[in-house]
């Protein structure tokens, strides 16, 4: 019964990231930088959720900062090139 309250607690988790995501992505991106860009959400060991935009033109810290402040917690940036045009932005968030 704990292994499904543990699961239980961190599918919560990832829907109040999602939801914070979705209300308050516009309003810490004012050049929708990651707004309305392709993101994908993974769950990883039930422990750990990967959000990835993708097609990503450009990022500054500040806005990195933000994101990090609407996923609440400790959480990881790290921004890797896609092409030569644009950016693959993953954040990594303990949900623990």
């Amino acid at each position: 019964m704990p292994g499904s309250v543990k699961v239980l607690a961190a599918q919560q988790r990832v829907a109040a990231i999602k939801e914070s995501l979705s209300t308050g992505l516009e309003k810490v991106d004012p050049y929708h930088r990651l707004h309305g860009r392709p993101v994908r959400y993974q769950l990883t060991a039930g422990q750990t959720l990967e959000v990835t935009f993708r097609d990503v033109p450009s990022i500054g810290e500040a806005e990195v900062n933000a994101v990090k402040r609407l996923l609440g917690g400790k959480s990881f940036c790290s921004v890797s090139p896609q092409s030569r045009e644009w950016l693959v932005v993953r954040f990594v968030v303990p949900l623990e």
